[in-house]
């Protein structure tokens, strides 16, 4: 295993980037949400945060300049790295072969929006029984990529990722809180997400106007009693999703107001749910079992 702490590569500071950025001729855009880390300590902590071993494969999402792409093949690790703006894409690899030109076999970038991410055509992780994301996420876009990657790839296994410290609440937020909504309950189908850390303004340029926080994400295995996706009566997940954004879109109405017209009173009974509660105090368990319950007792007139 690689120590982390202990590593000695050169990683990109605020002067590099600046020099990176001018040679490419890019600048931060706000269209994709580009904020780039100046600070070598931070995207060494979020590697370490990771648990990233040179074991691992690594997918990270947005490498902008490269910050933490160095960081991660520092570890000996192997990566892929999807970028949605081609001049960063082209460029990332030249980046790596000046600053680790030992790593440069082990990273391979795809100029992709990776909102649009699949097996099929990023098949780098076909053959991997699990392996993790990593990554410094546009605020913007941040929660669709990470359900839309969950829902892709059956063995993306973990994330820690860095987001807008009021993202990483909600994606961790636990049921009866009041940023406890969508995202949250979505989140915690696949695994158990928690808060790992803060990040400050001033590691970015540009400086964004908001904090940051690190959200460390563990997917369910397949036999974990908390798994609400197996077992006999396990409900599909479109169905689960489809009661959750009925539940929080009238987020103010009992269960029985803002399910009325997808769920029959015999499922709230069967599910051992009063229909009374509303939504944010539901457990992703309590969905999944309401869900189970339409199914046996069909949906509402």
């Amino acid at each position: 295993m690689t120590d982390n702490t202990t590593a000695t590569g050169h990683l990109l500071g605020a002067a590099d980037i600046r020099r990176i950025a001018a040679d490419a001729g890019v600048s931060p855009t706000k269209k994709f949400g580009q904020n780039f880390v100046i600070d070598p300590g931070t995207v060494r902590r979020i590697v370490r945060e990771a648990g990233v071993t040179n074991t691992d494969h690594v997918m990270e999402v947005g490498p902008g300049l490269g910050s933490l792409t160095l960081a991660i093949l520092e570890t000996g690790a192997s990566m892929t790295a999807v970028e949605i703006d081609p001049p960063l894409a082209k460029r990332l690899p030249s980046t790596v072969a000046e600053f680790m030109p030992e790593a440069a076999d082990r990273l391979k970038v795809v100029n992709r929006d990776a909102l649009t991410v699949t097996p099929d055509n990023v098949p780098d992780f076909n053959n991997d029984e699990s392996f993790t994301l990593v990554a410094n996420l546009p605020y913007n876009v941040a929660t669709p990529i990470l359900l839309t990657l969950l829902e892709r790839f059956d063995n993306l296994g973990s994330f820690l990722v860095m987001v807008q410290k009021e993202v990483a609440d909600r994606l961790a937020a636990k049921p009866g809180s009041k940023i406890y909504g969508t995202p949250s309950v979505k989140l915690a189908w696949y695994g158990t997400a928690e808060r790992v850390g803060t990040i400050g303004r001033n590691v970015f340029w540009p400086a964004p106007n908001v904090d940051s926080a690190l959200v460390k994400f563990t997917r369910y295995a397949a036999n974990d009693d908390a798994n609400p996706a197996v077992g006999e009566a396990a409900p599909d997940r479109e169905r689960v999703f489809q009661l959750i954004d009925a539940a929080f879109g009238q987020r103010r109405k009992t269960l029985h107001a803002a399910l009325k017209h997808l769920v029959p009173a015999a499922a709230f009974e069967a599910a051992g749910i009063d229909p009374t509660r509303r939504g944010e105090t539901l457990t992703i368990t309590e969905f999944a079992a309401l869900a189970s319950a339409m199914t046996a007792h069909g949906e509402a007139a």
